[in-house]
């Protein structure tokens, strides 16, 4: 069991390490060679371009920052990462990342006052009962627990203030929730109907298309909506299973990345002739000149996809059952994305599209019987990969709770004695251990939830949130207290009558605190510090840097901005909340090291969301109703683990006054989820006919029809003949059915052909993330068109 003074050698390790990340960030934001780095938002969105070399400058000016009047004031990136107000980050970086970090701000509102609230009355309530001090020969306790609910004496009615501020800080947090909610949804509302138009406003995904004997697909969906919608459909386009031909793409990647490499080295030394040999990973083989064996290669693999292509447009099986279907208002869209379409409710299944830039295409090739199925088999596994997981869980609870595994394994005594290497191993590895053992898991995690056919990457990135939470839950959390006290309290089980095993897990899950307050240290000071360091992306853009980057593009391509990394970063957060309210009443003192965390997150985060995350989507805070069932859950949670704690206490005269929390948290939360939901699950019909109507009005003569032609064209239609880095334009739209290939007949006698035409949406601009299937040149008139031509 850690000590204070083992708390306090790992306090001051990650104090430390925060410290040193922090400092090292301030000081390389500063030179100009990491400018592209630590302000990549600002280079996408145009505020900020590479500076223009001066004759007169200093060389190493270019590189490292020489005013070293600049250094006096590193720490400035702190008050400027609060200086951008709430409706400006919404319009810098979209809604998603405005309402991410009102999640922190929601954790200080609720911590800070219950924080003051514990600390002046709960302590001195614990600490001048000392029941642990009787029991030192049966438990393993340290100081820490003489300040939680266990050193408390049974039958106490100091158990009264307990129950009363459980009531007091549940009243507390569900009114910060209600608040909360409330504003978030007016938020998401008022973001919606100031929304520009939109494609996605017109368009809902069809799954599911029945097969109709001697009829196309495109035929079917046409005359099922003409006949349903009459007045509001207006087109569709299909959608092709292209998994095939997008893996001949990212082969084509590789060979164009390795060219663009030897093209570089010769530009650079063309007195020197770059060869490579023919054989397998260039191991053996007839040595050839590598400029000229890939772009041979090159060449090949476009024939090859050419005919791919075709491939693909000419078999009627390789069409999916599933279609974009566009309406010619906000209204005719919300009645048909809203309702069910045929009597057979398996059929015909419509939903809101997503936004180009937001689908995943590779999933919408699954047919939808294997849904289910996928859903299932990704249910059992992660069933498995959680309890697989408390094997290492348990190990790291070996390392947090030494003392109780030297009465198990006295051998092991004369190493864990050395003051230092126990003070490291119980202040400071376990919360670094388990960090390293949940490093890869939101990337398996995200793989099972592809696997089980969403077909938009928020919603992929929500369901990988949800499994990561019941993963936290499941083992960081009740894992964590379950075999930590099973190795701690091992010597007491084996001694002691059965009957008072349930009085020991009463007393020692409030114990668990020290190893929790470890890893807050550990993941929440260190680990939100070193997210502002960025090292990983800091190494690969300069790799890339001295290696690719030849051009202004090249070094454009070679930032990576990233994102919000929902799938971990939520559910981390959920984890943190559920740590504060259930040891709130039962060990306060872990609340301070929470309030350090909401705090210095929240800095941090605001900072990245400024001036570096690049969101690939925009949902309108679609994942805010998760948060606050999450938190409602921690309530629950913590108000039966304190009725568990009681009864071990044989405080059954003050037991029974906590049976009701729970039923009046659960009201709460069903009325918070009829009164808001809503607002986050459907369009209401109202808003959509109001801008539908002032549209009208302001744009008499909008072509709809031209608007929504392309926005979501299949990437297999995206060109491959990028000359000097500009898209060539032309357009001919005379196709009745836009999206689908339209029969010309030439007056040579040469063949038939299929002319495709797709055009880029006019509110997707060069600021913006190129949708699916889109290629944006640097410099090019609004309006791009690619031409295609493919051969009967």
């Amino acid at each position: 069991m850690a000590s204070l003074e083992d708390i306090g050698v790992s306090a001051f390790i990650n104090i430390l390490s925060a410290f040193a990340f922090l400092l090292a960030f301030a000081l390389l934001r500063l030179q100009p060679i990491n400018d592209r780095v630590y302000f990549p938002k600002w280079y996408i969105n145009g505020g900020r371009s590479s500076p223009s070399p001066r004759r007169s400058a200093n060389f190493v000016s270019k590189f490292v920052n020489l005013n070293f009047k600049t250094y006096l004031t590193f720490l400035n990136w702190m008050p400027q990462a609060v200086k951008m107000s709430e409706a400006e980050i919404i319009n810098h970086a979209g809604l998603d990342s405005a309402v991410f970090l009102r999640i922190y701000i929601l954790g200080l509102k609720v911590f800070v006052p219950m924080t003051v609230v514990a600390l002046l009355i709960l302590i001195p309530v614990n600490v001048s009962s000392g029941t642990l001090f009787f029991l030192r020969k049966d438990l393993v306790v340290s100081d820490i627990d003489k300040l939680s609910i266990s050193n408390v004496r049974p039958k106490s009615i100091r158990f009264f203030v307990h129950i009363a501020l459980e009531y007091l800080f549940t009243i507390w947090t569900c009114y910060m929730l209600y608040k909360e909610y409330d504003y978030v949804g007016k938020m998401r509302l008022r973001f919606l109907a100031s929304q520009r138009r939109r494609v996605e406003q017109f368009t809902v995904v069809v799954r599911n298309v029945p097969h109709v004997p001697g009829h196309s697909l495109s035929d079917t969906v046409d005359h099922f909506f003409q006949t349903n919608h009459p007045d509001h459909y207006l087109s569709h386009q299909a959608v092709y299973n292209a998994n095939k031909f997008a893996k001949l793409v990212r082969k084509r990647d590789r060979l164009q990345n390795w060219l663009d490499y030897h093209q570089l080295k010769f530009d650079r030394h063309p007195e020197k002739r770059l060869t490579i040999k023919q054989g397998f990973m260039g191991f053996w083989g007839e040595r050839v000149d590598a400029i000229e064996y890939y772009k041979q290669q090159i060449k090949a693999f476009d024939k090859r996809m050419t005919l791919e292509r075709q491939k693909i447009i000419k078999d009627s099986k390789s069409i999916l059952p599933v279609a974009f279907v566009s309406f010619n208002s906000r209204w005719g869209a919300s009645v048909c994305a809203q309702t069910q379409q045929s009597k057979n409710p398996t059929l015909w299944l419509t939903n809101w599209a997503p936004e180009p830039r937001d689908v995943y295409w590779r999933n919408l090739a699954i047919p939808f019987v294997s849904l289910s199925i996928r859903k299932l088999l990704i249910s059992l596994s992660v069933f498995t990969l959680v309890f697989f997981y408390l094997i290492p869980i348990a190990f790291v609870q070996s390392l947090a709770n030494l003392e109780g595994l030297e009465r198990v394994a006295p051998f092991l005594r004369p190493v864990i004695e050395l003051k230092f290497i126990k003070s490291f191993l119980q202040g400071f590895l376990p919360g670094l251990a388990l960090k390293i053992f949940l490093y890869i898991l939101p990337t398996v995690l995200m793989i099972m939830s592809k696997i089980e056919g969403h077909i938009a990457l928020s919603t992929l990135e929500r369901r990988a949130a949800a499994k990561y939470y019941y993963f936290m839950l499941v083992n960081v959390f009740l894992g964590s207290i379950v075999t930590g006290t099973a190795f701690q309290q091992l010597d007491a089980f084996l001694h002691q009558p059965p009957t008072q095993i349930p009085r020991n897990i009463g007393i020692s899950i409030p114990m668990k605190a020290t190893f929790f307050i470890t890893y807050i240290m550990v993941d929440g000071w260190a680990g939100v510090a070193g997210e502002i360091l960025r090292l990983k992306p800091l190494f690969i853009f300069h790799l890339k840097n001295m290696f690719l980057v030849k051009t202004e593009r090249d070094r454009e391509r070679a930032m990576n901005p990233g994102s919000v990394d929902f799938p971990e970063t939520l559910p981390s957060l959920q984890l943190y909340f559920l740590l504060g309210i259930v040891y709130a009443v039962v060990t306060p003192i872990l609340l301070p090291f929470i309030l350090v965390f909401f705090a210095l997150a929240y800095l941090v985060y605001r900072h990245q969301i400024i001036n570096v995350y690049n969101q690939q989507y925009e949902s309108a805070a679609a994942f805010w109703p998760h948060v606050h069932s999450r938190i409602i859950a921690s309530l629950l949670i913590s108000q039966v683990l304190l009725l568990g704690l009681l009864s071990t206490k044989k405080a059954a005269n003050s037991t029974p006054l906590l049976v009701i929390l729970p039923v009046l948290t659960l009201s709460f939360h069903k009325y918070c989820k009829n009164r808001f939901e809503p607002a986050f699950r459907k369009y209401p019909l109202e808003e959509a006919m109001a801008k539908d109507l002032l549209e009208r009005t302001t744009e008499p003569d909008l072509n709809l029809k031209a608007y929504l032609a392309d926005a979501y064209l299949h990437p297999i239609f995206q060109s491959f003949e990028v000359e000097e880095e500009l898209v060539e334009v032309r357009v001919d739209k005379h196709e009745s059915h836009i999206g689908s290939p339209s029969r010309t007949e030439p007056s040579s006698p040469s063949p038939p052909h299929y002319i495709y035409q797709t055009t880029l949406p006019p509110h997707y601009n060069n600021n913006q993330t190129s949708p699916p299937g889109y290629f944006y040149p640097p410099s090019s008139p609004p309006h791009y068109v690619y031409h295609y031509q493919v051969e009967a």
